[in-house]
């Protein structure tokens, strides 16, 4: 019976230990996360690594749809080696418990993260995020050292308007926290999108007044451009 309890206690204890690597738990909402379900996207990015295979020492751009949408970033920054590792949907906690596939293995010059929003918006608070932020910087951070993380801040937009400040105060201690930090640096967006009545632009976004389209990432490219690598 002894042996039988012992051996049941390693199966659960196997277990637990597969599941962790799968789904994580929020402890702010108890709420499980689950890893998976962006397996296939992280895995064709692997696969298209296998076969043309992208230079160490990259500038790589990773985080939710912002980035993940942003399918003219080689054109817009035509002399700098950049890759595109972004994956629409995601929160902060999905970049860092998918460092070591898309961040990792480019040993890259230069990270620029944009992530946060769909965190917010899935009920989380600023200052979980703004943790969840901090341990994203801290993991790469301590694998690769040498590498400089740029954050791009988060801009309101027309379908989350609602959740505007919230956005605007993770920006602050976002800034806070890179300040006085030489591998860490900091661009202001939150007003690219807003016109004169201080609202956000509607002919920068997409039918979803989500997104950006066209016009909206061309003007990101231009805050972004002044940060990279000479």
């Amino acid at each position: 019976m002894k042996r039988m309890r012992q051996i049941l206690h390693c199966a659960l204890a196997a277990i637990l230990l597969l599941a962790s690597q799968t789904f994580g738990v929020c402890a702010e909402t108890n709420a499980v996360h689950n890893f998976n379900k962006w397996e296939r996207e992280i895995a064709a990015y692997e696969q298209k690594d296998a076969t043309n295979p992208p230079p160490k020492g990259a500038i790589v751009f990773t985080g939710s749809s912002t980035i993940a949408r942003w399918k003219t970033l080689a054109q817009d920054f035509p002399d700098q080696p950049v890759l595109n590792r972004g994956f629409g949907g995601s929160e902060v906690v999905d970049a860092t418990h998918f460092a070591e596939r898309l961040i990792f293995p480019y040993e890259p010059k230069m990270v620029f993260f944009r992530a946060g929003g769909n965190d917010l918006a899935a009920g989380k608070s600023v200052e979980q995020v703004f943790s969840d932020f901090q341990e994203f910087v801290e993991k790469v951070h301590a694998r690769l050292p040498e590498t400089k993380i740029a954050f791009i801040s988060w801009g309101p937009t027309p379908s989350r308007w609602a959740q505007h400040e919230r956005e605007k105060q993770f920006n602050a201690l976002a800034a806070g926290y890179i300040t006085g930090k030489p591998y860490l640096k900091y661009i202001e967006t939150y007003d690219l999108p807003l016109g004169t009545n201080g609202l956000p632009r509607a002919e920068l976004f997409v039918a979803d007044k989500l997104h950006f389209n066209a016009s909206g990432y061309k003007l990101l490219a231009e805050r972004v451009r002044p940060f990279l690598p000479k």
